[in-house]
C-alpha cells in the first residue's frame, strides 16, 4: 500500500519546480537576455534593425530557450523566464505597458503550448518558442499603435532626422505583418538551429 501511494504522488511531484530547476531557469534566462539585449543595441545602427529586432531574437536566442525547456520539463519555466526578462527591463528603464502586455500574453500562450505537448518533444517546445518571441514585439509596436506621440518622443530624445524619417517610412501595415510573421518563422528556425547544436554538442556534454 505504501509503495502504491508513493507511486501515485510521483507524477504530480515531478511537475513541481525545485530549487535546481529555478537555478537552471535563471542561468538560461541570463544567456537569453544577453543575446536579446545585443540585438536591441543593433537597433541603434539602423531603424530596420530595431523594427525587426524580434526576428533577430527568434533566430539567435533559440539555444538558451530550448535548452532550458529540455532540462526543465515542467510548467511555469517559460513564465518565470519572461518575468525575469520583464523585471530586468523594468529596472533598466526600458519597460512599457505594451511590452508587459505582449510579454504576459506570449508567456501564457507558450506555457499552454508546452502543456498540450506535455512539456516534452521538439515540436511542442519549438512552437512554444515561436509564440514566446511575440513578447518582444511590444518593443517596436508603438510606431504603429502610438505613431504620432512615439515619433515626437524619439525626436525629442535626440534621434537624428534621418533615423526618424526612415523609421516613419517603416511604419506601414506590410512591415508590421512582415515583423510579426518573421518573428514566428524565425522562432521556428531558431529552435531548429538549437536542435542541431543539441545533437552535435550538447548531447556529447551530457547536458540534455
Amino acid at each position: 500500500m505504501a509503495t502504491h501511494a508513493v507511486a501515485q504522488t510521483r507524477p504530480s511531484d515531478s511537475r513541481v519546480l525545485k530549487g535546481r530547476d529555478l537555478i537552471t531557469i535563471g542561468i538560461f534566462t541570463a544567456i537569453y537576455f544577453v543575446i536579446q539585449f545585443a540585438t536591441m543595441l543593433l537597433g541603434g545602427l539602423h531603424p530596420a534593425l530595431w523594427v525587426f529586432m524580434p526576428v533577430l531574437d527568434g533566430l539567435l536566442a533559440g539555444v538558451p530557450f530550448m535548452l532550458m525547456c529540455a532540462k526543465v520539463q515542467k510548467p511555469g519555466a517559460v513564465v518565470i523566464m519572461g518575468l525575469i526578462v520583464a523585471l530586468i527591463y523594468f529596472v533598466t528603464g526600458m519597460f512599457t505597458p505594451l511590452i508587459l502586455g505582449m510579454m504576459a500574453g506570449a508567456c501564457v500562450l507558450a506555457e499552454a503550448v508546452r502543456a498540450l505537448a506535455r512539456w516534452k518533444g521538439f515540436a511542442g517546445n519549438a512552437l512554444a518558442y515561436a509564440v514566446f518571441g511575440f513578447g518582444m514585439c511590444g518593443s517596436p509596436l508603438p510606431i504603429w499603435v502610438f505613431h504620432d506621440s512615439f515619433m515626437a518622443q524619439i525626436s525629442a530624445q535626440g534621434m537624428s532626422v534621418e533615423y526618424c524619417a526612415t523609421l516613419d517610412a517603416l511604419a506601414s501595415a506590410p512591415v508590421l505583418v512582415a515583423m510579426l510573421a518573421g518573428t514566428f518563422v524565425a522562432g521556428l528556425a531558431g529552435a531548429a538551429i538549437a536542435r542541431v547544436l543539441f545533437k552535435k554538442h550538447f548531447e556529447k556534454a551530457g547536458l540534455v
